[in-house]
């Protein structure tokens, strides 16, 4: 296989080929049924419990209006199809009309090399009929953050203004000669409007890619989902129906890359894995902004144990508040953080093997004065 071809079809580390996807613990052909009386309203929660796939969720004749994200109620907003990244959560409400005793719920693997299926139906023993997979997509440059994503891109989102972008992974509030020198780091944009990168990352074995133009892709479907024809829910969509519930402007920001090779199958934060990494530190009660810049052709969702992640819209401000963030390939995404629970946290990709193998950091929240500044500890190797 040629390298081109890998790039572009290798949407999952591991598929239907290995897995067989389940629907409530039962294969395809286990047909689970959830039963319904005519005229009902039902609230469906849908959980992606995987460990390494990602699914597109439909309900072939009915509509799913959307009213809950990660268990946080959202705007109610109508689509026909949600994808969901590993550990996002959706609560959906469908009204069958009376048409149909039964309806296929089809949850599709990403790569579509497979799908789990069950049913809603008045009794037991009834089935709709099973969709096909729809083509395998393929990722282009523009996906992987390599060209003009002008059909769905939007500016990279700016930090308030009179916060310094690049404060980096420690406490810098006081150390205006570390802040000066985040540019040589790597962080945020180059003058020329390319994304810069961490030093950590320059000529570093486990790092094979970088991107150059990442966009936040929150009005994106993403692959597989761009004009098939169906209403797919996007992450602009989604909107917390309540203010923000902190209402501070963050105080400082932290960006950091999702990193890997493909080939050595090495995943990590900024280029570091997790065995070599430093603790990211936070103050107790401090607003965080979190930035992150997917370097990878991969999907990576990302989960803050212990604290809340506000998603930021493309201008910076609050749109929607969620445990796990899905960053897709060659995106730039920021959202906020309140250091309201003290502890240490795990920090991670939610995708199991990434996180095992490298993509992991502990989040330590602590009372202000055991905060010491570490200009460098997210950079070990950069010297």
């Amino acid at each position: 296989m040629g390298e081109d071809e890998h790039v572009a079809t290798d949407l999952a580390d591991v598929s239907g080929a290995t897995y067989t996807y389940l629907l409530n613990g039962q294969a395809p052909d286990g047909n689970w049924t959830g039963l319904f009386q005519p005229g009902e309203r039902i609230r469906l929660r849908l959980i992606n419990g995987s460990a390494m796939s990602y699914f597109d969720f439909r309900i072939p004749g009915l509509k799913l209006t959307v009213v809950a994200a990660d268990g946080q109620n959202v705007e109610p907003v109508q689509v026909d199809e949600v994808r969901l990244a590993v550990a996002e959560t959706l609560d959906v409400i469908v009204e069958p009309d009376g048409s149909q005793d039964a309806y296929t719920l089809f949850a599709q693997a990403m790569d579509r090399s497979g799908y789990a299926r069950g049913t809603l139906a008045v009794r037991e023993g009834l089935q709709a009929p099973v969709p096909s997979p729809d083509p395998r997509p393929e990722l282009s440059m523009e996906d992987m953050g390599h060209g003009d994503h002008s059909d769905h891109g939007q500016a990279a989102p700016a930090p308030a203004q009179g916060h310094d972008a690049h404060a980096g992974h420690g406490d810098h509030g006081a150390m205006d000669h570390e802040q000066m020198n985040h540019a040589a780091m790597g962080h945020g944009s180059s003058g020329d409007g390319m994304q810069a990168h961490p030093a950590s990352e320059t000529d570093n074995p486990l790092v094979d890619m970088q991107t150059m133009m990442p966009v936040p892709k929150l009005d994106d479907p993403g692959i597989g989902l761009r004009d098939n024809g169906r209403r797919v829910l996007t992450y602009a969509d989604l909107r917390s129906a309540f203010a923000d519930p902190d209402g501070r402007e963050p105080g400082r920001t932290i960006e950091l890359h999702l990193t890997g090779h493909m080939e050595r199958f090495a995943w990590s934060f900024d280029g570091i894995p997790f065995a070599d990494a430093e603790p990211i530190r936070l103050k107790y009660g401090e607003r965080v902004r979190f930035v992150l810049v997917n370097d990878t052709m991969m999907h990576h969702p990302i989960h803050l144990h212990g604290l809340w992640s506000d998603l930021e819209d493309e201008h910076g401000n609050f749109q929607v508040r969620k445990h796990t963030i899905d960053m897709p390939p060659g995106s730039k995404r920021s959202y906020r953080v309140t250091a309201d629970a003290l502890g240490r946290w795990a920090y991670h990709c939610h995708m199991l093997m990434h996180m095992d193998l490298g993509m992991f950091r502990e989040v330590h929240v602590e009372e202000a004065a055991n905060v010491t500044s570490a200009p460098e500890q997210e950079h070990p190797h950069d010297h």
